[in-house]
């Protein structure tokens, strides 16, 4: 248990110097989401590319894939079941949907990195590739059909995911590596330099985009969409994890992806199609929060 607080309690306390930070108004409003759109787009992607493009691929990764995939659709229809019990609307709905399963890559990468090995990179690609198409299309198909905004075809969807850095940069660098292609020597070294400073910026803007709202009427919402993320996913995860024949420290990725708070991007998402962004907000810093305690727990008891 020790090592996993280690691990967790820096992650944790850079995700409360960001949120500290953009309190005080430190160094300004205007970095903030400047500093998020630089990590999405240049710092993830060359980290990503830069770490598979020279790590050997293995089969037996594969069960992690189809572990954290089978985990996020039988929440999300879960979700979808029981709906009609919670009485909330359909706007508030898709927060609580998307609250129940979408990942915090940054919190679930930094993760990785302590826990997994020098595979953490390979492990972390082989999830997300799996989870982050999947995740996008159900989430933007629910909200374009349950919240009051314009509705998004399918075809609009898989434009966006076709365009997601962190899938090309998964893609690109799975091309390398099964290629057997190595970068010429600068460009692998820029790229290891821009790669080290994404986890830490991206702590820092995730801490940065918590939001303190006063929890009115949506506590029920609220408690079940933050059970089922932290607690029934990554136990369902490794159910499946187990059924597909994972070994060890594939079942401790699982749990690693599946046990992280929500991704402070639902906020964004959510306000833009016409979801419940209030709830959303709520339900991200709650998720976090309580995932200090949370994850380590499914850390030890679970991977």
């Amino acid at each position: 248990m020790s090592t996993v607080i280690f691990a967790v309690a820096p992650i944790f306390a850079l995700i409360f110097v960001g949120f500290g930070l953009r309190r005080i108004n430190f160094p300004g409003d205007n970095f903030w989401p400047v500093s998020e759109r630089l990590t999405y787009f240049v710092l993830l992607p060359a980290l990503l590319v830069q770490g598979l493009s020279g790590k050997e691929l293995h089969p037996d990764l594969l069960p992690l894939s189809g572990s954290v995939l089978s985990a996020i659709l039988t929440v999300a229809l879960l979700t979808r079941l029981i709906w009609p019990m919670l009485k909330i609307d359909g706007p508030a709905y898709t927060s609580l949907f998307q609250g129940a399963f979408r990942p915090n890559t940054y919190i679930g990468m930094s993760i990785a990195a302590v826990l997994l090995g020098p595979d953490w990179l390979t492990l972390s690609a082989m999830a997300l590739l799996a989870m982050i198409p999947v995740i996008n299309v159900i989430c933007v198909l629910t909200l374009s059909r349950y919240a009051s905004s314009e509705s998004n075809g399918l075809g609009h969807v898989l434009l966006e995911l076709m365009k997601n850095p962190l899938i090309i940069a998964c893609v690109i660098g799975l091309v390398l590596n099964l290629g057997h292609i190595t970068l010429p020597r600068i460009l692998n070294d820029l790229l290891d330099i821009l790669g080290r400073a994404a986890l830490p910026m991206g702590l820092l803007a995730a801490g940065a985009g918590l939001r303190l709202e006063r929890i009115d009427g949506g506590k029920r919402s609220l408690i079940v969409s933050s059970t089922f993320h932290l607690v029934v996913l990554p136990v369902v995860a490794v159910g499946y994890a187990w059924l597909y024949g994972a070994d060890e420290t594939a079942r401790l990725a699982a749990v690693i992806y599946t046990a992280i708070p929500v991704s402070v991007s639902s906020f964004i998402l959510s306000r833009q199609m016409g979801g419940d962004h209030r709830l959303m907000a709520q339900i991200i810093t709650f998720q976090t929060l309580i995932a200090m305690a949370t994850l380590p727990v499914a850390l030890v008891v679970l991977g």
